[in-house]
């Protein structure tokens, strides 16, 4: 298909990460390990929050979307990665490429604005805690959940029209282990300057804007903290924050360091890696810290395991 010299193709190449096969094979069975790790752990999360109602609160009914996006952003990721370290040719159709572009955008939209949403939610919950029961009701929780999703499609649909209509000539090999926004673009060979503005607007609308959100409703939980005047007050309230705080601080640095400066980005091997530490090791790491920082859950795993001593040592009598 063509007009002129500009060209559609069908399919794309990606280069991914090494051509050793040793290096692929060792790859393949790292990424494995980390994906099936990513998904149990984020499972266990959802699942723990079901059984034990004493976390059926609007925190651990957010913690549970966040978690169902880390485990669909890590599948719109690593399956293809997987197939492709032990593929000879590793083709991937344009509808498909086209697929990945869009869920994987759309699921780390969402996930920007979710955190965005839990921040205000830890802002209620230690500036005003005995209007909390009536401020996070159920209806605003919902509302507050349906707009993370639908913001993060929308902008993921957006973009990912305005990248598949760019012509890419015959070049159709993609310097990446997926097909990543960025890397797409560059494909093309037509003036870019439009999309890259395009690219930094919408970045700085669904990336930086959640991102001020958050910093906002520190700040004013930060002063709050510090008024408080018992030591063990302070150690709570900041308990309460830092596993929220830490999970921020992951996945907002480095999808703002990828994409909020197009024009200077870093060399392209500097951004497979902090695609691969997005797309595989953020999604693994956030269960983990939920788990380890916050008593809450680990007083809820206590107690499951607790249970299923005690199921095990009757059935073994």
């Amino acid at each position: 298909m063509g007009t002129g010299n500009q060209t559609w193709v069908r399919e794309f190449i990606l280069l991914g990460l090494s051509s050793d096969w040793d290096m692929r094979v060792f790859l393949f069975v790292l990424f494995l390990i980390t994906y099936m790790v990513t998904v149990l752990g984020n499972f266990l999360i959802v699942l723990l929050i079901r059984l034990d109602s004493r976390l059926h609160t609007p925190m651990y009914y957010f913690l549970t979307n966040l978690s169902l996006v880390d485990v669909s952003y890590a599948t719109s990721i690593i399956p293809q990665m997987l197939a492709n370290f032990l593929a000879a040719h590793k083709a991937v159709p344009f509808v498909s490429c086209a697929a990945q572009l869009f869920f994987s955008l759309g699921w780390g939209g969402i996930e920007f604005v979710l955190l965005a949403v839990m921040a205000y939610d830890r802002y209620v919950a230690v500036c005003n805690p005995l209007r909390y029961s009536v401020i996070m009701h159920g209806g605003l929780c919902t509302r507050l959940a349906i707009t993370s999703w639908v913001s993060g499609s929308v902008n993921s649909l957006r973009k990912t029209v305005i990248t598949f209509q760019l012509p890419v000539c015959s070049n159709k090999y993609i310097d990446h282990v997926s097909c990543e926004l960025l890397a797409v673009v560059r494909l093309a060979c037509v003036d870019i300057s439009s999309n890259e503005i395009a690219i930094m607007v919408s970045s700085i609308v669904l990336l930086m804007t959640p991102f001020c959100l958050v910093l906002l409703s520190y700040i004013q939980i930060i002063s709050t903290i510090l008024k408080i005047r018992s030591t063990e007050g302070r150690k709570k309230a900041f308990h309460t924050c830092a596993s929220h705080l830490t999970v921020v601080v992951l996945c907002c640095g480095m999808a703002i360091f990828t994409y909020i400066q197009p024009r200077s980005s870093p060399s392209v091997l500097q951004e497979k890696l902090i695609s691969l530490f997005y797309a595989v090791l953020t999604p693994m790491l956030n269960p983990m810290i939920y788990s380890v920082r916050n008593k809450e859950v680990k007083g809820a795993w206590q107690k499951l395991l607790g249970q299923l001593s005690g199921i095990t040592s009757k059935l073994a009598t």
